[in-house]
């Protein structure tokens, strides 16, 4: 069975049910690049592929299925539970939720494994890619005005950039972070 296809396609069908509060919009402008990341650094690393590969695609899907509060804790759930009824093994399954639980920036909970930073960095790294959805959220969700989404998406983009810690991955969001600096300032 593949397991990654597999996890791919529930968290792309929780995308797609009328009941997600984002839409699509996820799944392609976030997952993808979380994912396309963490596969990359896992190879520079040479960190566990398929753990990180695993958890790039459940990171966020509690956020998908329940809201952003507490969804590292959520989706830790969630996770096990589809991961068990994919009979994955259980040892994995610990890892795997040990890279969702830590991959929060905000919550600046220790990583103790290479495989946790890596999926921390790269959903870090993906904001970097999607500045068309900081602005929605900022004007749709937060209900921001153009000053203050302007403001704070300088603000947010500066601390994900303080948030890399490895050069592979500066070297990588450079370009794109003073890019955006220099049209938000």
């Amino acid at each position: 069975m593949d397991v990654i296809g597999e996890v791919r396609n529930c968290v792309k069908t929780e995308c797609e049910k009328p009941s997600s509060r984002y839409g699509m919009g996820p799944f392609y402008d976030h997952f993808e690049f979380v994912v396309k990341y963490a596969k990359d650094l896992a190879k520079k690393k040479n960190a566990d592929e398929e753990i990180v590969t695993i958890a790039a695609w459940l990171h966020d899907i509690g956020s998908i299925m329940y809201g952003r509060e507490n969804h590292h804790e959520t989706g830790c759930e969630i996770a096990e539970k589809l991961l068990l009824e994919l009979n994955y093994p259980k040892s994995k399954i610990e890892r795997v939720k040990l890279c969702i639980f830590n991959h929060r920036g905000s919550n600046n909970f220790e990583r103790k494994s290479i495989e946790e930073q890596i999926v921390a960095e790269a959903d870090v790294m993906s904001n970097f890619d999607n500045l068309a959805g900081i602005f929605k959220a900022a004007y749709v969700y937060e209900k921001l005005s153009q000053s203050e989404a302007k403001k704070s998406i300088c603000e947010k983009l500066t601390r994900k950039w303080k948030q890399l810690h490895f050069e592979e991955s500066k070297k990588t969001i450079k370009p794109k972070y003073e890019a955006a600096m220099l049209l938000l300032k």
